[in-house]
């Protein structure tokens, strides 16, 4: 198993153990998180949840991409199941009703989020780099992201999304997605407080102010150019900008110009749902089609498989992604909807 658990002090310790994948989540890890969380809900022996990574790199580097590649250049299922069982896990985190811990250090990507953003307690340190980099492989921020970013401070849940860029502790403490600073070296201290003292009685102990935010200085110009609401008219305010928003509206350039559009929709569309799992809901359905497209796959392709860091999108541009294929996402699925947080 590349999950391990172990309780002790009241503590139930969950273990991502695939070092060499960046703790990469894959199915069967999903299952026996969730099935863990559901044992300990109910167990006297268990106080509180913590979730850490192994290895020195990070939390988690999100879902196993080169599964999820195979199934979609195959025309698979596998990967339907798999988010449907994650994005439970996810809402099952969001409600626990005992404290969550999730030491958000190192690298966290993607699924690596959703196992940690909606916890209760959420730790970053001066190592951590959070990222949703979905655009650039052709598909969605998923797990709950476009809830998250959504709910970020004015637009910088946007400008995370749209660049995929990676940002420190500060940042996702700022964004909304943490809400402790410890340094790295004072985590094995975190841990030795929690076996006798309250999550906030040992997160108190280990806490220092989180240094300034770079977003949150930012947020002036990210604000005004990421205030409209296609990815055209954001693009020309970041082209005017400086040399901030000129360096952004680059990396925005790389992306897929069909994963933008479905990207930004989707977070306007997440601001106005009411709770996390219907934005889960919706989430589904643009991975369910993301999964029959070929910009998965290439996008996947020249990220993960060849490495050439060369996409060849289609469409090629924004001006090609008509408003048809954005909605084509946003369809509803029938008997494929995905059915909350039920089993």
């Amino acid at each position: 198993m590349s999950v391990d658990f172990v309780v002790h002090s009241g503590i139930g310790h969950i273990t991502l153990n695939r070092p060499k994948a960046l703790n990469a989540l894959d199915h069967a890890m999903v299952l026996a998180i969730t099935e863990h969380l559901d044992r300990w809900r109910h167990d006297p022996a268990v106080r509180a949840v913590l979730i850490e990574g192994a290895g020195d790199r990070g939390l988690c580097a999100g879902g196993d991409i080169r599964s999820i590649y195979e199934d979609a250049r195959t025309g698979g299922t596998a990967s339907l199941a798999f988010w449907a069982d994650e994005y439970r896990m996810n809402a099952a985190i969001s409600r626990y009703p005992k404290p969550y811990i999730a030491l958000m250090d190192g690298v966290v990507m993607g699924g690596g989020v959703g196992v940690s953003a909606h916890g209760r307690h959420r730790v970053v340190t001066e190592r951590t780099k959070i990222a949703m980099p979905e655009v650039g492989i052709g598909f969605a921020p998923d797990v709950g992201g476009t809830y998250l970013l959504s709910r970020a401070p004015g637009q910088a849940g946007t400008h995370l999304a749209l660049t995929g860029a990676a940002v420190g502790g500060a940042d996702a403490i700022h964004c909304g997605l943490a809400d402790h600073y410890v340094p790295s070296d004072r985590l094995p201290d975190l841990l030795d407080a929690l076996a006798t003292r309250t999550p906030d009685e040992a997160i108190r102990t280990v806490t220092e102010p989180a240094p300034p935010s770079p977003l949150a200085a930012a947020q002036g110009w990210i604000d005004h150019c990421y205030a409209p609401d296609t990815v055209e008219e954001i693009l020309d305010r970041l082209r005017d900008g400086g040399e901030a928003a000129i360096a952004a509206a680059k990396e925005i350039e790389q992306k897929s110009p069909t994963s933008l559009k479905v990207t930004l929709r989707a977070l306007r569309k997440a601001m106005t749902l009411p709770d996390l799992e219907t934005v889960l809901a919706q989430e589904y359905r643009t991975s369910h089609r993301a999964l029959r497209t070929a910009e998965l796959v290439e996008g996947i392709r020249a990220q993960i498989i060849d490495k050439d860091r060369a996409p060849r999108w289609s469409p090629a541009t924004l001006a090609e992604v008509g408003d048809d294929l954005v909605d084509s996402y946003f369809a509803d699925l029938g008997a494929d909807e995905w059915d909350g947080g039920s089993r």
